[in-house]
């Protein structure tokens, strides 16, 4: 070459120069910063990938904290529920010593009633006292809020409620009529008509409770062997009434699980027709055929009840007796009908609305993403001593000084059955809480962590740098950047040798 002016040589050497300076600044970055992406040039896709899991990773560190979060909130509700239980044990156990008629003075059992006063203030405060931050855990301020209730319903409990909008409906349709046990013996007359003035009839009465043999002289009015049979209910679990030429004898509760059995142990000639199944479709009347004579009834004739079967929401439920419940992920919701709208086919409420949910509730954010599927919504229900028993046996708040229930000259049997309830009430809400803790928020906060080792494994496979290759990079560029200096200085030394044309 013997042109001066223009130093090809030199361009091309200055060229790859810049070229490795640029990559040996790229190494020292990625090796000083730790990250292969700084800026959006780097890798635009890597970029927008690493961002996009940066964020689900910040979002699922905050789900677990709220997780936590709510472990603490649960523990704290569960100590105070821990409390009101032993209570109630206690509770139970007064009711039981003040039973006790004989021996026992006035002044016993006024000290007795003192101590129930005790308890019941006792669980109204931890009831307003138990809080998290100064929000109030116990007191119904983590209930669902209702309106419409349909007359029909008896008793409800929502215990979670997932909604969108501002409200939730909740539809029952009975699809099957709940039913006692029930059998009715026809004697034929106003009176027990046996076939001497010394006979006796004799019939053993069972029930889901239990069993009583009784014994009738001729000549004993209807009423009087239906009064009889009621005495025991309690025991037997079956009540009775008379019924113009017989008894009508059924079980107290409904169900399944409920019966009515007569097993005549000695008929003494008894006029009559026997003993009668209620018929299927009309409780009031008998079956028209099949019945059991009295000298035929030795080995007992026995009537089941029917559970209710109900829709929810479209959703077939489990039942028991009036009552229905359903639990799914957005609506777990048990109702107890009354009894005519537990027998009467069709939808539960005036246009089919049952109850509609207008809040409330205790709302969980469980997952990063916040929409309806990532929260988690449950019922902390008043425990209150106004709150706790039902509708049917009577609240705690019975058993107080001068209340129907209270344990001086009180209802005692029907006091234990409120406090039993209570008990039941207590334990299936501290069920329920142990369970969110145990599988929900324990399930939850394990599989975040996952999330969060997978994501974060992902996100630096895209923006972490890789220490191995890019050494050995940085020694690459380190050496090329050397070699274009070297020879950029041959290339700026090429045009000198012109000189020697000039001698």
């Amino acid at each position: 070459m013997s042109r001066i002016n223009t130093n090809i040589q030199s361009l091309i050497a200055q060229r790859v120069l810049g070229s490795n300076n640029t990559q040996l600044s790229q190494s020292l970055e990625r090796l000083a910063t730790g990250t292969k992406i700084s800026r959006g040039k780097d890798d635009p896709a890597g970029l927008i990938a690493s961002e996009a899991l940066s964020s689900e990773i910040r979002s699922t560190n905050a789900a677990i904290a709220n997780a936590d979060r709510a472990d603490q909130v649960v523990n704290i509700a569960e100590g105070g529920l821990q409390e009101v239980s032993s209570l109630l044990t206690e509770l139970q156990g007064l009711i039981t010593s003040t039973a006790s008629r004989a021996g026992l003075s006035d002044e016993e059992k006024q000290a007795n009633q003192l101590q129930v006063d005790s308890i019941l203030q006792t669980i109204d405060r931890i009831a307003s006292a138990t809080s998290f931050q100064g929000i109030k855990l116990l007191n119904g301020n983590f209930d669902f809020r209702v309106s419409g209730l349909a007359s029909g319903v008896a008793d409800y409990r929502i215990n979670g409620a997932k909604f969108g909008g501002s409200s939730l409906n909740i539809n029952a349709i009975v699809t099957q009529s709940a039913q006692q046990g029930g059998l009715f013996m026809s004697f034929g007359g106003a009176n027990l008509d046996l076939s001497s003035q010394n006979a006796s009839f004799t019939v053993e009465v069972r029930g889901s409770l239990g069993a009583r043999e009784l014994t009738f002289s001729s000549g004993t009015t209807m009423s009087s062997i239906a009064a009889a049979i009621n005495t025991f209910k309690d025991v037997t679990g079956v009540e009775a009434r008379s019924s113009g030429t017989g008894v009508k004898l059924y079980s107290s509760n409904y169900g399944s699980s409920a019966f009515t059995s007569v097993k005549v142990v000695n008929d003494g000639g008894a006029a009559g027709n026997g003993v009668y199944r209620l018929a299927d479709t009309n409780f009031n009347a008998s079956q028209t055929t099949g019945n059991t004579a009295f000298t035929a009834a030795t080995n007992g004739v026995q009537d089941f009840g029917q559970d209710i079967k109900a829709t929810i929401n479209g959703i077939q439920a489990t039942t028991s007796g009036r009552t229905a419940r359903i639990n799914t992920d957005f609506l777990d919701v048990e109702l107890t009908l009354g009894t005519s709208t537990s027998q009467t086919l069709g939808a539960v409420g005036s246009g089919g609305v049952t109850a509609t949910v207008t809040g409330g509730g205790a709302d969980f954010q469980l997952a990063g993403k916040v929409d309806i599927a990532g929260k988690v919504s449950m019922g902390i229900g008043d425990v209150a001593v106004r709150k706790l028993g039902s509708s049917n046996s009577g609240f705690l708040s019975t058993l107080a000084n001068g209340n129907t229930n209270n344990v001086v000259n009180g209802n005692l049997t029907n006091a234990q059955k409120v406090v039993s309830e209570a008990i039941t009430q207590v334990s299936s809400l501290r069920g329920r809480l142990g369970a969110f803790q145990k599988n929900t928020i324990g399930a939850t906060i394990r599989s975040l962590n996952v999330s969060v080792e997978n994501s974060t494994a992902a996100q630096s496979v895209i923006r972490d740098s890789d220490f191995a290759s890019e050494t050995a990079a940085l020694t690459r560029s380190q050496i090329l950047v050397a070699a274009s200096t070297n020879v950029l200085g041959l290339a700026n030394q090429t045009p000198q040798s012109v000189l020697q044309l000039l001698g």
